[in-house]
């Protein structure tokens, strides 16, 4: 059994997983309008953190989190030649090295805390948190390691900014997922980490069990996904069989929901196809933003605090359905038995994921 939890968030909303939870819970959002942000000066809707300087930001996010998370494990793991540290990120510290985002801030991360083994990197878009939390359960299931650190961290750049105002993706408002009204994405930056172990004793908290997921790659478009939903459809479908989880055991899902036209679109389409359309769903954007390859552990953090308070949390933003499926989205705050939740993710080039966590 693949045991997860010591789950830590640092954002505009807070700086440890209390402080998240709290916000999210109040139905709060670290979205706000930051002048001179965009192309040519343009003012733009983000999920910015002001609180600490941004230079260096990336590193200075790393070691914060896992000083966080060291305090809910056994802390003699993080320098164990069987525990291994997995980055998530689309982009790392772009500003910092443009040719190598990540190895300064990597290097400087793995001395700081003295770790055994070089931190791996996953750089596939907007699901690389997901993909890195299965991987890191794969490393496990096979017994190359016993634990497995995952810390979703990206920061908001120039580079990634204009990119997205380029393709004409950024909303001009706070981003409303499934919203018949939605027109783009508000990008966030964040960090936030899972622990992954084969035994539960090294939480001082309860922890949970994952099962790892699937992902499959359509490669509809270079940004634009499928118009079928395949990919997002053939994940979930291999997770839940090679898992022999049936859909009616799903009480929750945690959508990507960034909130574009087609995307959201693609969600609804493949979800109506697996037949989990009415299931309980909710995107965590309007709270967070987009927040790239750290979403994926972000969600799941959040996703877990859920299940440990069983409690709904609505879907900001939304207030009027937009997709040609109906989809039971989270429209309030809602106390609701949680025992087993699906988190999906979806990106560029046609890449989904997803993953099932369950309770004890």
């Amino acid at each position: 059994m693949i045991y997860i939890g010591a789950e830590e968030i640092i954002s505009p909303l807070g700086q440890n997983m209390e402080e998240n939870f709290q916000a999210v819970c109040e139905n709060r959002s670290g979205v706000s309008l930051i002048p001179h942000a965009g192309f040519n000066d343009e003012s733009i809707h983000l999920s910015k953190i002001t609180s600490i300087p941004s230079q260096n930001k990336f590193e200075y996010l790393l070691i914060d989190i896992l000083e966080n998370v060291l305090k809910q494990i056994d802390p003699q793991i993080v320098s164990s030649k069987k525990t291994i540290v997995i980055v998530s990120s689309t982009k790392g510290d772009l500003d910092r090295n443009i040719s190598s985002p990540f190895t300064d801030s990597i290097a400087a991360f793995a001395k700081y805390f003295k770790l055994a083994n070089e931190p791996l990197v996953v750089s596939n878009a907007c699901i690389s948190g997901v993909l890195a939390i299965n991987a890191a359960g794969n490393f496990i299931k096979t017994g190359l390691y016993d634990h497995a650190i995952v810390i979703g961290c990206d920061v908001i750049s120039d580079f990634v900014l204009y990119g997205f105002q380029s393709l004409f993706a950024v909303s001009s408002t706070p981003c409303a997922p499934f919203d018949a009204n939605r027109n783009g994405i508000t990008l966030g930056e964040g960090c936030s980490a899972v622990v992954l172990s084969n035994s539960k004793e090294i939480f001082k908290k309860t922890s949970f069990q994952l099962f790892t997921g699937r992902s499959a790659n359509d490669a509809n478009h270079i940004s634009g996904p499928s118009r079928t939903g395949e990919g997002l459809f053939r994940s979930v479908k291999k997770t839940l069989e090679q898992n022999q989880i049936s859909v009616d055991e799903i009480d929750f899902i945690s959508a990507h929901g960034t909130a574009t036209i087609f995307n959201d679109e693609m969600e609804a389409i493949a979800f109506d196809r697996l037949e989990i359309n009415d299931k309980p769903l909710n995107s965590l954007k309007g709270y967070f933003g987009h927040t790239l390859g750290a979403a994926g552990v972000i969600e799941t953090a959040i996703s877990i605090q859920m299940m440990r308070n069983n409690l709904l949390v609505k879907s900001l933003g939304y207030k009027e359905s937009g997709t040609s499926k109906t989809l039971n989205i989270a429209t309030e705050n809602k106390s609701s038995e949680l025992n087993t939740i699906l988190k999906t993710a979806s990106g560029f080039g046609g890449c989904n994921a997803s993953l099932v966590i369950r309770k004890l």
